[in-house]
């Protein structure tokens, strides 16, 4: 598929980059891509763009401290009396030879991501003890993860072991006619509308490590811009879609309430 062919199944995606080019390049040659990058700007969306575009089934994982490798790869289940093996995500993607996309990997505990690393090598294998297979991942499997580099700590870093095993691509939010373009591809809105948005989200941005643990997400304003775009008051849903979302200190929230009224000219 050529890389600029419109097809209406594949979900929006603003391409800032070359992140396209690398994810295919990636997938051609067989090797694991990681992705970091802050919440909300565009990870997800971009890996689920990129599955439909090469025409691969997604199967996405939110990792969590308490995922198990089981989880990944399958377990026994019992059921009308007679135990049965049922994959998990990991091992249903190798099967069928789609993307397994395990997003916020650093926060599965690291013996969980050890499971990785046979398909993550030249290797590419996946072996499943339970069941005494050794599953060999086709040529069309691609295995990507993402975190936000944001929220490492000593407890929730990435072992080096396993970061040298993928080809890394890093994300950060759009520059501002970039994200325009996005709030109006995924909401359909004015122009100017998404120009205020983004300014204010970049406003707030600059406040991040200050005011706020965490910057203003293009999520965010895809909400508010669906607010206002169904009749919503501006300020009103810039501050329930962006606002309240990015603090619980009712001080701070007013202080960027007044960026929100001063875009708005209230």
């Amino acid at each position: 598929m050529k890389p600029d062919t419109p097809n209406l199944d594949i979900p929006f995606y603003q391409s800032a980059g070359d992140e396209v080019v690398v994810f295919q390049h990636a997938w051609k040659n067989r090797l694991p891509l990681l992705i970091k990058g802050p919440t909300g700007c565009g990870k997800t969306r971009f890996v689920s763009h990129m599955a439909a575009r090469l025409g691969l089934p997604l199967y996405t994982v939110a990792c969590h401290d308490d995922l198990t490798a089981a989880d990944l790869v399958g377990r026994h289940l019992i059921g009308d009396g007679k135990t049965m093996w049922c994959d998990g995500p990991l091992t249903r993607a190798v099967r069928e030879g789609g993307i397994c996309y395990l997003d916020e990997v650093v926060e599965a505990r690291k013996d969980t991501t050890v499971v990785l690393h046979p398909l993550a090598d030249d290797r590419r294998v996946l072996p499943i003890d339970r069941t005494g297979e050794l599953l060999e991942a086709p040529p069309s499997f691609m295995l990507v993860v993402s975190y936000n580099p944001g929220y490492q700590n000593l407890l929730k870093g990435m072992k080096p072991s396993t970061r040298q095993r993928f080809v890394s691509l890093r994300f950060d939010f759009p520059r501002p006619e970039l994200e325009e373009a996005v709030l109006i591809g995924e909401t359909a809105c004015a122009p100017d509308l998404a120009r205020r948005l983004v300014a204010i989200a970049n406003a707030l941005r600059a406040l991040k490590d200050r005011d706020l643990e965490e910057a203003a997400s293009t999520r965010l304003l895809v909400y508010a811009a669906l607010l206002i775009k169904d009749g919503m008051d501006p300020v009103a849903a810039c501050r329930v879609g962006i606002v309240e979302s990015l603090t619980d200190d009712a001080d701070v929230a007013e202080g960027l309430m007044e960026v929100v009224a001063a875009t708005f000219g209230r």
